[in-house]
């Protein structure tokens, strides 16, 4: 049913449930499953953020962490089921996912929904509701303490 899902993950707990969906659909389909992080950059490269800290550190203190935190998520939640690829791009985040939708021809894209709450949603809105807005495939949000996803 689904050729090829798409996971963004930010390796949160939101995204640790959304992976356990992404799986139980990969298995169950037969699905070629793509785990997506995106260094947001914009506002962390921003000086007014960074301080001090030279662009070429950070930068490679982001990849650092996108390395590592890439590895341990899919040791935790892939292990053992193959063929699972992995992207780590930069850019804005529902941009970046969006894109690599359309260029991997995701038939789906299984993604968290956790974020911000009050002022900060209504300011900038969150990154899963921009990507259901503009996916170009079917989008299974997963929300973190909601119900589990169980495989029939």
């Amino acid at each position: 049913m689904f050729k090829t899902i798409l996971l963004p993950s930010d390796f949160s707990g939101c995204s640790a449930e959304a992976a356990g969906a992404a799986r139980l659909l990969a298995e169950r389909f037969g699905s070629r499953l793509i785990v997506l992080h995106v260094l947001d950059e914009p506002a962390a490269l921003d000086p007014m953020f960074r301080g001090e800290v030279p662009l070429e550190l950070l930068r490679g203190r982001m990849e650092q962490y996108a390395r590592e935190g890439m590895e341990a998520f899919l040791k935790s939640h892939f292990d053992g089921l193959p063929g699972v690829e992995t992207r780590t791009v930069s850019g804005i985040p529902y941009r970046e996912i969006v894109r690599e939708a359309r260029e991997c021809g995701a038939g789906l894209i299984v993604i968290g929904t956790h974020g911000r709450t009050g002022v900060e949603r209504v300011i900038f809105g969150s990154t899963a509701e921009k990507v259901v807005r503009m996916a170009p495939c079917p989008v299974l949000s997963v929300r973190e303490g909601g119900k589990e996803f169980i495989h029939p």
